[in-house]
């Protein structure tokens, strides 16, 4: 048995699943309009305007408000996407569309990101305006499209044409609130993502020689050529860094000090990663303390028996805080050695990594929220490796974390696997004490 509320947001996560807002990139894609439209209609109400911005047909963007009684007063903003990535059925026990609750179980692409998140936000929006609540500071309820291919057509867009509709003092977004695995005897340590790293996405262009398939000795074959570079980039191993987010997450983590010290070390974090059992821990690890290079995408060749003159390989490059373009160009250059001068690279995406400060009252609240929800839990910091709408706001100037509050039904382990793969799911506790986390903190921050 769940409270009425917990069933509302079952309810109505099932139904943006089954919305199946799916983002393949294209602009056409998405069909985020479906979702606002459900999102609008349930919090259809007193105490809440409305609008809705479609950049372009069928992207819909929802942005709800409840206007503060105090100018001067701190604003916040819950932003949740719409959209979801695309999906291969065949790897999923369960339609991934269907939403089935099974048990106390809601599956389907979206689940985990971060439609569970977008749904628990509007339904506690919607209590908050139900029970009479009036804030000192403006509280905004935004679900947008476009996350997850850029924000393109969702929060860089509200940013940059309806700014004053959208922004806000403080910004809460995915995804935190989930249980580290740490060997601490001080209780549960949650982590709210306070930065997240850069993107520098670029095309690498290989050159060759063409010729017949037949005679393939001392040919210039690109794809030969492309290879060892892509082995040179596999092994390259770019300088350790202990960022300012990472050195917050180890300090405040109440971890053993014969731990804590190693990941405040560079040498001390090699070490680390090259002993961790877990891969996934030494992947995250290692993720967190350097710039990551991925080779991803690779076309050659135009007929089996045409010695390839042209190689186009694509490399997804993740970048740490303070870290430019030129730097990842030179590690790029380090990388390549005597074959630099021959690979032509061109970028084309380049997103700086951001973040924000840990002492301010949007950490100070959700740590007083949180404790009250899971008594013991600590708040921790963490830095994000993958991309968010967040980033935009820290930008335009806001304060910006990934939060929320998960159960120990699933692992963090768990938890990374779902995020864009197969059999996404989450439990009806963890949508309770998310729902509750938005309501308390709206409470406590701008009421």
């Amino acid at each position: 048995m769940v409270d009425a509320t917990t069933a509302e947001v079952t309810e109505l996560l099932q139904q943006l699943i089954r919305n199946a807002c799916v983002n393949d990139g294209m602009p056409e894609s998405g069909g985020e309009r479906r979702s606002a439209d459900l999102l609008a209609s349930y919090l259809e109400g007193p105490g809440l305007d409305q609008q809705r911005y479609e950049p372009l047909p069928g992207r819909g963007n929802l942005v709800v408000r409840m206007e503060g009684s105090d100018p001067t007063a701190p604003s916040l903003a819950l932003m949740g996407h719409i959209d979801v990535v695309p999906v291969n059925v065949a790897g999923w026990e369960r339609d991934p569309f269907a939403a089935e609750l099974v048990g106390d179980i809601v599956w389907g692409r979206g689940a985990v990101d971060m439609l569970n998140l977008t749904a628990s936000m509007a339904v506690a929006v919607k209590q908050l305006a139900a029970s009479g609540f009036r804030p000192r500071g403006t509280l905004i309820f935004l679900a947008v499209a476009d996350e997850e291919a850029l924000g393109t057509h969702g929060a860089w867009w509200l940013l940059e044409h309806e700014r004053d509709a959208v922004m806000a003092d403080y910004v809460v977004t995915e995804a935190g609130g989930l249980r580290m695995p740490l060997p601490s005897t001080t209780g549960p340590k949650l982590v709210t993502m306070v930065g997240e790293k850069g993107s520098y996405w670029c095309r690498l262009r290989i050159r060759g020689t063409p010729g017949h398939g037949s005679m393939p000795y001392r040919t210039d074959n690109a794809l030969v050529k492309a290879a060892e570079v892509v082995r040179r980039i596999s092994v390259y191993r770019p300088q350790t860094r202990i960022v300012d987010a990472w050195r917050s997450f180890v300090e405040r983590s109440d971890l053993p000090a014969e731990m804590a010290a190693p990941l405040l070390d560079p040498d001390g974090v090699a070490a680390f990663i090259e002993s961790a059992p877990e891969p996934g821990l030494a992947r995250m690890v290692h993720a967190c303390t350097h710039t990551t290079f991925a080779p991803t995408i690779m076309h050659a060749g135009v007929k089996t028996n045409v010695i390839p003159d042209s190689v186009e390989l694509q490399l997804d490059i993740r970048t740490l805080p303070g870290q430019t373009a030129a730097d990842v160009r030179a590690m790029l250059d380090e990388a390549l050695g005597d074959l630099s001068s021959s690979v032509e690279i061109e970028a084309a995406m380049d997103n700086e990594a951001s973040a924000s400060p840990v002492d301010t009252p949007l950490w100070d609240s959700l740590q007083r929220v949180t404790a009250t929800l899971v008594p013991g839990a600590k708040t921790i910091p963490f830095l994000l490796v993958g991309a968010t709408d967040a980033r935009f706001y820290r930008r335009a100037g806001a304060t910006a974390y990934g939060a929320g509050l998960f159960s120990d039904r699933f692992s963090f382990a768990d938890f990374a696997t779902m995020f864009h793969g197969d059999n996404e799911r989450i439990d009806q506790e963890s949508l309770r004490l998310s729902t509750a986390l938005w309501e308390g903190l709206a409470r406590d921050l701008v009421g």
